[in-house]
């Protein structure tokens, strides 16, 4: 289940590396702005696209590791005809040599640079869309009010909480998060799902709330809501079933990814 950070986290204990990152770009361009790569001595963790430039900035961050050369500050990258490419835009790099002394801050910035998704629910599915997560560009937060359900090796992007009530964590998520509801029980995925509607009223930071289940459960579930006072244009920030359209399977890891990939979409 590990991710790109802990691929990086595990390989800097034995070896030391350039961390290349994309500070900025103009135009168009392969990445955006916190796309990186750790450069070793051999191989590379991560991509910044661009072939040709990746090549270049892979060449001059094993020169930096060698001390064969320095770089100070940020370097810019026309993509055009120097670098055999046509863009057309301007990519901004910055070079750093890291170690394993680096590992915890490195661990910190990094995941902090990734889209937070809320993941309530431990199980099956929940499972398969945490493994799905690790590998995407998410931090993810992973609850349920039960104990010992979640595994005991976890990527550094994935967190677990442990709340009773369970609907009780979604005052304390980070702001912007996307919620996905799949817990052991409708009666919780109603309460985090009213829990959800709450904050919307008062903070509007939500901007995915995806519940698990049929047309059937949300309309169920959307009599009881306007039963207790939301509104329509407020259920309709509820996205129930979740999940591209047209994928059918219902086993867990299709599922996940169907869903992953609704998540990617949200991101605009």
């Amino acid at each position: 289940m590990n991710g790109l950070v802990d691929q990086l986290l595990a390989r800097l204990a034995r070896e030391h590396a350039v961390l290349v990152r994309v500070e900025s770009t103009q135009g168009s361009a392969p990445r955006e702005a916190g796309t990186w790569m750790a450069v070793w001595a051999e191989g590379l963790t991560g991509t910044i696209g661009g072939g040709q430039l990746e090549f270049q900035a892979t060449r001059e961050a094993r020169e930096l590791l060698a001390g064969r050369r320095t770089i100070d500050g940020i370097e810019r990258y026309p993509l055009g005809p120097s670098l055999g490419q046509c863009c057309g835009g301007v990519m901004f790099l910055s070079y750093r040599r890291i170690t394993a002394a680096d590992a915890p801050v490195l661990q910190r910035e990094l995941v902090a640079q990734l889209q937070p998704v809320a993941l309530f629910g431990g199980g099956h599915v929940g499972a398969a869309l945490a493994r799905l997560l690790a590998s995407l560009p998410f931090s993810v937060r992973w609850i349920d009010s039960r104990d010992g359900v979640f595994p005991d090796a976890l990527p550094a992007q994935i967190e677990t909480e442990h709340s009773e009530p369970v609907q009780d964590a979604v005052a304390g998520l980070a702001p912007g998060s996307r919620v996905l509801i799949m817990s052991f029980s409708h009666a919780e995925d109603l309460d985090i799902v009213i829990a959800c509607l709450k904050r919307l009223r008062t903070h509007g930071d939500l901007p995915y709330i995806g519940l698990i289940g049929s047309k059937t459960k949300w309309a169920t579930f959307s009599h009881r809501l306007e039963a207790r006072g939301f509104r329509p244009e407020e259920l309709a920030r509820i996205t129930c079933p979740i999940g591209v359209p047209g994928i059918t399977g219902k086993e867990p890891e299709v599922i996940a990814v169907a869903v992953a990939a609704q998540l990617l979409q949200s991101l605009g």
